[in-house]
């Protein structure tokens, strides 16, 4: 017997409940400790708030369920012994994805950045390779990483199974799934810090979340993530904005 309308219709609302209400949950989590707590301990605490999310919803469950929500690393989470080749596979399209977008997308963001920012005075950095290193290490481990696994790896695999992509673009299937991640995503941040400049990460975020269905995990987008916080933080410091 076919699935009458009215029922689809109300399977998928059902299916959007538990993200939606996950989402809500979690976003009030992280700001009560950006508004709550020392500032240095805020990223580590939040991060522990979106892995522990991540694992409670999608890494305690079975493998095929781990890496249909591209969330299995390489096979780095998965038990057993890790297939090198398929490791080293998996790494290597995460960083050559990584890198292409960046490649096609810092360029045009440098000269809007100028526009909107308009900085008066020369670009100078200093700053000591050993800080860069830190701050990349920060970045990828304690914000993309856990915000990727959470929105692209839990959030955005999940609404799709209510909501299946049904529109190819340069190679990837995507749909409402996208669109609704980015903008819980651009929601979550103005919440932790109240300036309407924050919905602004919408766009990047349908970048992500791209990547996380162009290659079926979550490493490209990680990668490319901590890279537009990098870039970006590196023009701030550079032009003295901060």
């Amino acid at each position: 017997m076919h699935e009458r309308p009215k029922e689809r219709e109300e399977d998928v609302w059902r299916a959007l409940v538990e993200p939606l209400v996950v989402s809500s949950i979690v976003t009030g989590a992280v700001t009560a400790i950006s508004a709550l707590l020392p500032s240095r301990t805020i990223a580590a605490l939040v991060g522990f708030v979106f892995l522990g999310a991540t694992w409670a919803l999608v890494w305690r469950l079975d493998d095929a369920h781990v890496t249909s929500s591209g969330l299995a690393l390489g096979g780095l989470v998965l038990p057993g012994r890790i297939d090198r080749a398929h490791f080293w596979q998996s790494t290597i399209r995460a960083i050559f994805w990584a890198l292409l977008l960046a490649a096609i997308t810092f360029g045009p963001f440098y000269f809007g950045w100028r526009m909107f920012w308009r900085p008066r005075g020369p670009f100078s950095f200093s700053t000591a390779w050993r800080e860069i290193a830190s701050e990349a290490f920060g970045q990828v481990v304690l914000i993309a990483l856990p915000e990727e696994a959470f929105y692209r790896g839990y959030l955005q695999s999940r609404i799709e199974r209510a909501l299946p992509s049904r529109v190819k673009m340069f190679g990837a299937s995507v749909g409402p799934a996208l669109l609704v991640t980015s903008a819980i995503f651009a929601l979550g941040h103005v919440a932790t810090v109240r300036t309407p400049a924050r919905l602004a990460v919408f766009f990047p975020s349908l970048a992500f979340g791209w990547l996380r269905k162009r290659t079926g995990g979550i490493g490209a987008s990680v990668l490319f993530h901590a890279m537009c916080n990098i870039f970006s933080e590196g023009l701030g410091r550079g032009y003295g904005f901060y």
